[in-house]
């Protein structure tokens, strides 16, 4: 009797336990961004990534989906890929202090990177909203978000790739204005959910792995925000296979 309370309570909080180790990482990350070890909060977000793919899948697999974990899910990722990329924003604009095309502002640009961490928000929110979103996404998920900026700027630290976007705070200031807008925009986005085996029906998620493999090979780390960049254009191209 005894085991079978533990192995039940098992089941039903496993995935929610794996969502929490999600937040933590998130949180670590954020930590040492702010710490200025961008090294360490890659980590941390590459562990983030495994680990918000495995609470779902656990979640299924267990049949232990519920509005609980739901809810888990959107406040640890809120963390690791909402406020982590906002983050990144603000330490790649701190440079620059409150100056903007030759110009004083009265507060300094820093700031307005966070505006991705305020979209991020939004855009959970509205995915927990809305039930259309079973086999695609309705604008750019907050993980791929988080991958694309903060690959960008961990490329620039490391190989120094990118550098003209790091040296100009109009280019990083369109970076988060165009980031934003991606988490809330109507533009429907392949997901790696399978409604059916069929090869026609799975055109647009074969063309996304197949090319993004081939830019990981030939760019190996400065590969993987172009990877996202890919993704959105595979994303537009097909459009029509999500109606």
């Amino acid at each position: 009797m005894f085991n079978f309370v533990i192995m039940n309570f098992i089941k039903n909080n496993l995935a929610n336990a794996i969502t929490l180790g999600n937040l933590f990482s998130g949180c670590v990350g954020a930590i040492h961004l702010i710490l200025g070890d961008y090294q360490t909060t890659a980590i941390c977000i590459i562990l983030s990534l495994i680990l918000d793919f495995f609470d779902g899948f656990v979640a299924r697999a267990l049949k232990a989906n519920s509005n609980l974990g739901v809810q888990l899910d959107s406040l640890a990722d809120m963390v690791s890929f909402g406020l982590v990329p906002g983050l990144t924003m603000y330490a790649a604009l701190e440079p620059f202090g409150n100056i903007f095309l030759g110009t004083g502002l009265p507060f300094e640009i820093k700031y307005l990177g966070l505006f991705v961490t305020l979209f991020s928000c939004l855009r959970l929110a509205i995915f927990n909203l809305d039930e259309d979103q079973k086999y695609y996404f309705k604008g750019l998920n907050t993980p791929s978000n988080t991958i694309l900026i903060l690959g960008l700027y961990y490329a620039q630290k490391e190989g120094g790739a990118f550098t003209f976007l790091f040296e100009n705070p109009l280019y990083l200031i369109l970076i988060t204005a165009v980031c934003s807008w991606l988490l809330v925009s109507p533009i429907k986005m392949i997901a790696m959910k399978f409604k059916s085996m069929k090869l026609q029906d799975n055109y647009p998620k074969l063309a996304l792995l197949i090319g993004a493999i081939i830019i990981l090979i030939i760019f190996k780390t400065v590969g993987i925000p172009m990877v996202i960049i890919y993704y959105i254009l595979i994303s537009i191209i097909f459009q029509k296979q999500f109606n």
